[in-house]
């Protein structure tokens, strides 16, 4: 068992240069500092947990969090195990530290996750911080949410053995059989809500990090959200290095990493494969007192298998997103590769935006997509349905304009380029796309003429036939 160590110095969590990383950068982005984290350290072991896959752990990780803000901060420690808990609150100048072969395993009791304030109509997320200062989260152990007790299903997005597995445990089939939901389940847990519908609108992130400062998640494995995997939200410092985010490939709306509305980041080094976007900045209407829009990001050295896009701006991108690098990064198997997608009542302004050398493979549909009349379509709701905007909703259109793609190489694309506007206004323009290699199967490029401005310089199409 670990003993508890008082160290009265402080040290940065996980030291390690990131200013290597800002090296002759196409323009100026203001760089990320690691957290300060100071040299406590407590074991979950030392304050009663039990990694024993059936004992509850939720008040193990509260009473470590507080042993150690008495302290003044420091590193909360979770050993080999299995740690079945419920939701976890950070506070400042916490890192939480998942060692080899621990897994953080959220209860399916959907009970422990309602918000007691009543503030929220969503559940709280399985890790969460709120206006906290210095936290980290590290290690190279497992943090699970156990999504599929969480999470639809469409039935065209699984085989007939997976239908039937989800089927046996428990849930209820809806739309003629063309979408499950975990209602009713046989773990024996109850539902917290009064339909199976309303219920899936309580879905939380397994990492949700509000309005927080200095902020680093290193190493971990993050796995099987209810909804998004890792969304820092209105937070300034983040860093992400090294990371594992993976679900199934239909997880519905398994985001891995969504960055809203945060200032000065660095994601690298992350391996993703995921259900939904892969790498996605977003961003909504400013409000008073919030950090409004993405800006100085830099994002390198990282691999998304399957996404529905490798990088993506939005779909909701309001309050703006300003200088963005992203650089050296793989895509193999997605989607789409770059995804810059957004509509009237969530569209902004981009700025300074430059994407170069990254290499595609196996793309399903396109390399390059710039969609301005995206729709969010919850699971159960009728495709069919044809929208209507206010006029408020019309101020706020998308303006993507100042993006800088170079040095792409993409093996294997159903279509190259793809881009349309909004007919009247001004949505896509001062786009360039320049020395890049595009492979494709289907079309080369479709570009609406009318709507999309795109300037391609020294760019090869190169169609592939593939053989019956």
């Amino acid at each position: 068992m670990l003993t508890l160590l008082l160290l009265a110095v402080g040290t940065t969590a996980q030291a390690a240069d990131y200013s290597r990383y800002y090296a002759q950068l196409p323009v100026a982005v203001a760089q990320v500092a690691p957290p300060q984290i100071p040299n406590n350290t407590v074991s979950l072991l030392d304050v009663g947990g039990t990694p024993d896959g059936i004992t509850l752990n939720t008040e193990a990780f509260e009473t470590g969090i507080k042993k150690l803000t008495k302290m003044g901060g420091g590193r909360l420690v979770v050993p080999e195990g299995i740690w079945l808990t419920g939701p976890i609150q950070l506070k400042d100048n916490i890192e939480l530290r998942v060692e080899k072969n621990a897994i953080i395993y959220f209860s399916p009791d959907k009970r422990l996750y309602v918000d007691p304030s009543g503030k929220s109509s969503r559940c709280l997320p399985g890790i969460r911080a709120s206006k906290r200062k210095n936290i980290a989260i590290t290690g190279e152990g497992v943090i699970d949410g156990n999504g599929a007790q969480w999470r639809p299903v469409k039935r065209e997005k699984v085989s007939a053995w997976e239908w039937k597995a989800f089927k046996e445990m428990g849930g209820i089939e809806a739309k003629n059989g063309t979408l499950w939901y975990p209602w009713q389940m046989r773990s024996g847990y109850p539902d917290i809500a009064s339909s199976a519908e309303k219920q899936e609108r309580m879905r939380a992130d397994l990492i949700r990090l509000t309005d927080c400062e200095n902020v680093l998640i290193q190493g971990v494995t993050v796995q099987n959200s209810p909804r998004f995997h890792v969304h820092p939200c209105y937070c300034q410092n983040v860093i992400i290095d090294g990371i594992t985010v993976r679900c199934p490939w239909n997880a519905q709306n398994g985001d891995a990493i969504d960055l809203s509305d945060c200032h000065r980041a660095l994601i690298v080094n992350a391996t993703v494969d995921a259900g939904d976007d892969g790498l996605c900045m977003k961003s909504g209407k400013p409000k008073a007192n919030s950090i409004a829009g993405c800006e100085d990001i830099l994002i390198e050295n990282n691999t998304v298998y399957h996404a529905h896009g490798g990088f993506v701006i939005g779909s909701e991108d309001a309050g703006g997103m300003r200088r963005i690098v992203v650089r050296h990064n793989r895509m193999l198997g997605t989607d789409t590769g770059l995804r810059f997608k957004s509509g009237l009542g969530r569209g902004g302004k981009t700025e300074q935006i430059f994407i170069s050398d990254i290499v595609m493979a196996d793309i399903k549909d396109e390399a390059v997509i710039f969609q301005c009349d995206y729709l969010d379509r919850p699971a159960g709701s009728d495709p069919n349905a044809v929208p209507t905007f206010t006029e408020e909703q019309r101020r706020w259109a998308p303006e993507f304009t100042d993006i800088h793609i170079s040095r792409v190489t993409c093996r294997g694309a159903k279509t190259a380029i793809r881009a349309g506007g909004i007919l009247g206004l001004n949505c896509v323009y001062g786009i360039t796309i320049d020395n890049s290699t595009f492979v494709y199967t289907k079309t080369a490029t479709q570009i609406d003429e009318k709507t999309a401005q795109l300037k391609l310089t020294d760019v090869k199409l190169v169609e592939y036939k593939m053989t019956e």
